[in-house]
């Protein structure tokens, strides 16, 4: 089972910066080698693939943080499923994984929605995605501090508010603040749950 993160930047046509393709190549690059584990089409469209299941809300979650500290946002469906064709560019591979990602990105405008799930398993479809929903009212509208936050507390889990505050030039009163208004803890709730929901589907 791997995790397939189907995505386009929202408004891309009314960005004044002509360089938010770069950033969101140099967002993506972590995630491996493009074009075999993320691509960048069609001008504003993406797609990664997260070998690991049960990262792939957070990496989602993550690239939105990165997107919205620079002011930017995507929408963005997950499709979990099996992937049976492997072609040097990850477009052009294909599998369960990529029929869930796609089918379900293809809806995200009329839900109006800009993240949601399909493993194909019914019942934890509608709860991951009803939470996600939830999650949504605050994550659609971060702030880029706040974004700022997320993206570094996700990719530094093991820094304190102290040393988060350090890279971010204030102080730990001002950390807490920031991760407080982004619900941080909140969302790290959701990870989680969202990881025992994943395991048992890859067990059974």
């Amino acid at each position: 089972m791997t995790s397939i993160i189907t995505g386009d930047i929202i408004d891309s046509r009314k960005q004044k910066s002509k360089h938010w393709v770069e950033d969101l190549k140099k967002i993506l690059s972590p995630f491996g080698a493009t074009p075999g584990q993320w691509e960048v089409y069609r001008g504003d469209e993406f797609q990664v693939e997260i070998k690991n299941p049960e990262e792939a809300l957070l990496s989602a979650i993550l690239i939105k943080a990165h997107l919205k500290a620079l002011k930017l946002d995507a929408r963005m469906s997950i499709g979990f499923g099996d992937k049976t064709h492997y072609a040097e560019k990850i477009s052009e591979s294909n599998g369960l994984a990529f029929i869930h990602s796609g089918e379900l990105f293809e809806t995200l405008k009329k839900q109006k929605v800009t993240l949601a799930m399909r493993t194909g398993d019914a019942i934890t479809d509608e709860k991951m995605n009803l939470m996600l929903q939830l999650a949504l009212t605050f994550m659609d509208n971060w702030l880029a501090q706040s974004a700022e936050f997320v993206a570094l507390a996700i990719e530094n889990p093991t820094l304190s508010q102290e040393e988060l505050g350090q890279k971010l030039g204030i102080n730990q009163a001002a950390v807490s603040r920031r991760q407080k208004r982004a619900q941080f803890d909140l969302l790290m709730n959701l990870d989680r749950y969202f990881r025992t929901q994943i395991k048992q589907l890859t067990a059974s």
